[in-house]
């Protein structure tokens, strides 16, 4: 077993937070205090822990792991569990779920629909396709409904606009949430909005005393009006839900939905070059910094993965990547779904740089820099051997895919 420390920046903020539930669970106990004489006293029933045989052990070394003092997220399951079994009304949110997948974007979304619904409502969730998701639940979902069929994938937006005026017509949401992206959810709020013979309130980012502010004026002024049916909600206008789970109970729609006769053909998605990505809009970066001994393999690397590279500032100093490919405050702040860091140590201006990104994979020799402890999944090694692997892990992959189509 490794003997390296993992911090828990999470359980870290709920121990802080008196306000959160699990607020008690995460402090450790006390074993000795001093008494009102000024002899200090110990409780030895809660010195020790239990080991995987039940005997209780005592570690006077100071370096046990499974005291009670360590603080650990294994209770993060255990959080509140919301349940409406009898919702007075609907929240609907449509998320972009781009990749499948929940982004930062749709569960800003779910926290506004959770502000709308109070204790008597239930949220929604409409989602078009299959999908990767499985963390709905802790998202803040009541209640899932998912339009599968070929009709729905691809840019079919007349025909998910049908869909979701026959789930409106089942089951009458109090208001419909969609972000207002250039994921789709922009577009198909519109037309949704124009179906419904709605007005709907756009660029959304706070909804406060029964009223919609959103962003007019080119982003500099702010438009206030009373809460609409149909919001379309820009990113950051809620907290995300963090501290419920919720049961993302399935539903189904009672009725077919009717199919509209597109007008436009969806011939598929066109292949692009990830170099020529600006790094603001790309979904999935390969970032190199000084760690790098071989740029030559860290390019290879990045062209097997499909990834727009970028570059923490010292590289960009070095001369090894162009300035336009600098990553942090100081360079491009990246909202990437998948930051991959490759020997970067973590300066606060590129933490801050990649603060948006959903998942950071760090690879570096240092087990206790703080990139380390910034990501979500990190690998300690030389980078030449862990960039290498990865390449012989893609191509295997892909020769057995061919193996497999013949």
């Amino acid at each position: 077993m490794s003997d390296i420390i993992r911090r828990d920046p999470r359980a870290e903020w709920i121990a802080r937070n008196r306000l959160h539930p699990l607020h008690a669970a995460m402090q450790p106990a006390q074993h000795s205090w001093m008494g009102p004489n000024g002899v200090i006293r110990k409780n030895l029933h809660g010195i020790g822990f239990i080991g995987p045989n039940g005997i209780k052990r005592i570690d006077r070394s100071g370096a046990q792991q499974g005291g009670a003092t360590k603080r650990t997220a294994a209770v993060e399951v255990q959080l509140p569990l919301h349940q409406v079994p009898a919702p007075a009304f609907y929240i609907s949110v449509v998320p972009d779920m781009v990749g499948g997948r929940l982004s930062s974007h749709d569960r800003d979304l779910l926290g506004l629909a959770h502000q709308l619904a109070g204790k008597d409502g239930a949220v929604l969730a409409v989602v078009f396709g299959e999908h990767k998701e499985n963390a709905f639940a802790t998202a803040g979902v009541d209640r899932l409904l998912v339009l599968d069929g070929e009709e729905f994938s691809g840019y079919a937006q007349e025909q998910r606009v049908q869909g979701l005026r026959a789930v409106d017509n089942q089951f009458s949401p109090r208001h419909w949430l969609l972000p207002d992206s250039r994921s789709g959810g922009g577009e198909l709020g519109r037309r949704f909005a124009a179906a419904l013979g709605e007005r709907p309130a756009t660029r959304v980012w706070q909804v406060k005393d029964q009223e919609c502010i959103g962003r007019a004026g080119a982003g500099l002024q702010d438009l206030a009006r009373p809460v609409a049916r149909l919001i379309l909600a820009a990113v950051e206008c809620a907290e995300p839900v963090s501290e419920t789970r919720h049961e993302a109970l399935p539903v189904e729609l009672s009725t077919a939905v009717a199919r509209s006769l597109s007008r436009i053909e969806d011939l598929g998605a066109v292949a692009v070059d990830p170099a020529a990505i600006p790094m603001a809009e790309a979904e999935f970066i390969f970032s190199g910094g000084n760690g790098v001994k071989d740029w030559g393999l860290f390019h290879r690397t990045a062209e097997a993965l499909g990834a727009t590279e970028g570059a923490s500032r010292v590289a960009v100093d070095d001369g090894f990547m162009a300035r336009d490919r600098q990553v942090g405050a100081s360079g491009t702040w990246v909202t990437a779904r998948v930051y991959v860091a490759v020997g970067i140590s973590g300066a606060i201006q590129h933490l801050q740089g990649i603060g948006a990104c959903d998942k950071v994979v760090a690879i570096n020799l240092d087990p206790g820099c703080d990139m380390i402890k910034r990501a979500d999944l990190s690998v300690i090694g030389e980078s030449a051997e862990i960039l290498q692997a990865l390449i012989d892990a893609v191509e295997a992959y892909r020769n057995e895919a061919k193996r497999d189509a013949a």
